[in-house]
């Protein structure tokens, strides 16, 4: 059924959560502002870095303080990416397999643009072949925008048929609708079931394997 395979990365690839919520707090804490729980932080994210440090902060962006945050929390971040964040169970293993039958495969985060591509080298080298990640600075609009994932397929040179977009949130269903490409939404990431469903989500899969049976 399809042969592209366009990926979100925090919370459908990575369990980033643990080094996303330790630099918030550094950043929080850095600058004499009240810390949040990973939970928190889990609600928090899905929009961008800019947006998780909006939700953080006290006041949001109307705080004297939020630019030195969120730059403390962007520098944190980039030195601390590594320390807990590793693949969900099977996804390496479920990305090799997809690549051996022919399979093109992409990410597309609005995570950082370094980062993005940094964790995705790490980990997927082997298997990514684009990672876009946040950068409105080049004109490229972050999801639920379709740019990035435009951007994806024209890098891998391929057309939108054929091509899924598979992801763990609200976002990730907006953006495959823009892009008009079908979405499966998986559900060991930061949403649950029924949180999906409420935003429209159709197609679910419980573990990386069950991808192969997309093929």
């Amino acid at each position: 059924m399809f042969s592209t395979y366009i990926f979100d990365l925090d919370g459908t690839l990575l369990d980033t959560l643990g080094d996303l919520a330790a630099s918030v707090n550094y950043a929080l804490r850095t600058h004499g502002m009240p810390e949040h729980t990973i939970d928190d932080v889990r609600r928090f994210v899905g929009n961008g870095v800019r947006k998780l440090m909006e939700r953080a902060i006290p006041e949001g962006e109307a705080n004297p303080q939020f630019e030195a945050t969120f730059a403390t929390f962007r520098h944190y971040y980039m030195q601390h990416s590594l320390d807990t964040t590793r693949p969900y169970e099977g996804i390496p293993e479920t990305l090799a397999a997809l690549k051996a039958k022919g399979c093109r495969l992409a990410v597309v985060s609005n995570k950082m643009m370094a980062a993005t591509q940094e964790l995705c080298q790490h980990f997927f080298s082997d298997t990514i072949e684009v990672a876009i990640g946040e950068n409105e600075a080049a004109g490229i609009r972050k999801k639920p925008a379709p740019d990035t994932v435009i951007a994806s397929l024209r890098q891998l040179g391929v057309e939108k048929q054929n091509a899924v977009y598979v992801g763990d949130s609200d976002v990730d269903i907006q953006t495959a609708a823009n892009a008009g490409l079908p979405c499966i939404s998986v559900l060991w990431g930061f949403r649950d079931k029924d949180f999906l469903k409420a935003n429209g989500a159709k197609t679910f899969i419980s573990a990386p394997s069950e991808l192969l049976q997309t093929l």
